[in-house]
């Protein structure tokens, strides 16, 4: 069987979608195949198991979350408006059908994962905590627990992010955000 590249990303996409939706046990081949438009087993060319396709889901997500982040860096200069432009990216799941952060539904279902697919969930919160630190650094100068706070801004807004999905209100997101800032944790 000779499948093309397009399927295998068209695959990618529908899953990204239903684990933003359902998490990792939401993945299903049949509804995937279904949405795609392809047959259930053709799925199974590319990945032959639901932990290869987790994993390449999550590892495609970290991927494109590394560049976004790369890009807030690139395009905004200024460290503080870098560490304030953050949460765009937590936001844009919700106003994309009022998902979660791929990262944040998979790492709530930690014990159900398959290791391949944890391994590539725990790398999108490193890589998050990592830039976060980098920002932080940038701002304040090298202070003792840089890493601590960028943990800290990571948990604050993907937990901005769950409150506001749990009430279907992109609003709510956006008034925590807003209190962080008042506060001075996005500072």
């Amino acid at each position: 069987m000779t499948m093309n590249t397009g399927s295998r990303e068209a695959i990618l996409a529908a899953a990204r979608r239903s684990a933003q939706t359902h998490g990792y046990n939401g993945l299903n081949f049949r509804d995937l195949a279904t949405e795609v438009g392809i047959k259930a087993a053709s799925i199974y060319y590319y990945f032959p198991s639901k932990a290869d396709l987790g994993a390449a889901v999550a590892r495609r997500y970290w991927e494109d979350t590394s560049a976004e982040l790369e890009a807030i860096r690139t395009d905004t200069p200024d460290p503080l408006m870098c560490l304030l432009r953050y949460p765009e990216i937590f936001r844009r799941s919700l106003e994309n059908g009022n998902r979660l952060c791929l990262g944040s539904f998979m790492s709530a279902e930690q014990h159900d994962l398959p290791e391949t697919v944890k391994h590539e969930v725990q790398t999108f919160a490193d890589i998050n905590v990592a830039w976060l630190d980098t920002v932080i650094s940038a701002i304040n100068g090298v202070f003792p627990n840089s890493t601590g706070r960028a943990r800290a801004i990571f948990a604050a807004v993907s937990g901005a992010q769950l409150l506001a999905r749990s009430r279907s209100d992109i609003t709510v997101f956006d008034e925590v955000i807003e209190n962080y800032r008042e506060v001075g944790l996005l500072k």
